[in-house]
């Protein structure tokens, strides 16, 4: 007996300090859960782009505009984008080497038109950073432009876990873009 309470008040000394070690916050100031960092492996890799793809389509159906299409080139662009910001450290729309999107899309070989960029660093999944670019009125518009047609998108994820994410939206030629009237 006296064995087996010498091995109990050990066990109830670390469960003790357990319950009594402070909790982590998980809601922000502003009410929203705290982001927790978001790790890529492996086997997400290559269901990320489709998850976006999936799930922008199901935004832009629900909306009544047109689906898009998976475009290599404009992921090249979007790949190449989301690295440049990760070696500049800011999210922004022009590369180190003072490139728009425009011309990203242009070296790549895109024959279609850019419509738009979206870009964000966070330690986020696509899908919430799909959420937040759907709660700002330039992104959401961006994702749901009825002009159209392809997606580009990529994401650079560094050793500490912030995730650099780019989407870019083309149009497949000018005569997709709607003029119009006085324009």
């Amino acid at each position: 007996m006296t064995r087996i309470s010498f091995l109990l008040i050990p066990l109830v000394l670390a469960l003790g300090a357990c319950a009594s070690a402070p909790v982590a916050p998980t809601i922000g100031p502003d009410g929203k859960p705290l982001p927790q960092v978001y790790r890529i492996n492996n086997a997400d890799e290559a269901r990320i782009d489709f998850r976006m793809l999936d799930a922008v389509n199901s935004l832009r159906e629900a909306s009544g505009v047109p689906a898009l299409q998976m475009n290599a080139a404009l992921n090249a662009a979007a790949a190449t984008h989301s690295r440049d910001m990760s070696v500049q450290n800011r999210p922004w729309h022009f590369g180190s080497d003072g490139s728009s999107p425009i011309d990203r899309v242009q070296r790549v070989g895109y024959t279609g038109i850019m419509l738009g960029e979206n870009i964000s660093e966070t330690y986020e999944t696509e899908l919430e950073t799909l959420a937040a670019w759907m709660e700002n009125k330039a992104t959401r518009d961006v994702i749901l432009d009825s002009n159209g047609r392809d997606l580009g998108f990529a994401w650079f994820q560094e050793p500490n876990g912030k995730i650099w994410w780019t989407l870019l939206v083309g149009g497949t030629s000018l005569s997709s873009i709607a003029i119009a009237p006085g324009s």
